[in-house]
């Protein structure tokens, strides 16, 4: 019943640190400007999310495996989207 419970655990703790990126996503989206957006912070973050994804995979921790591939995703595309933006700006 414990294990249960860490696992329910981890795959709550990572749908909430996951759908955290969605609002930032979908204003840049909606006033397409990405200028407030650090890029140096989602570079330092998208690191350390991909390390994450391999420690995930090597310990055989799917909440942490599954997490941080689809909060890299989302970090990615917050950075294309700073990317196109930032050159429609320019």
């Amino acid at each position: 019943m414990e294990m249960i419970f860490i696992e329910i655990l981890g795959y709550v703790s990572a749908t909430l640190t996951t759908i955290a990126f969605i609002p930032q996503i979908l204003k840049t989206l909606k006033t397409k400007s990405a200028k407030d957006v650090s890029m140096g912070m989602f570079a330092l973050f998208s690191t350390g999310v991909f390390l994450w994804i391999i420690y995930g995979f090597l310990t055989g921790s799917k909440p942490v495996f599954i997490a941080n591939i689809v909060i890299f995703c989302l970090a990615l595309t917050q950075i294309i989207l700073k990317i196109k933006y930032d050159k429609q700006s320019n």
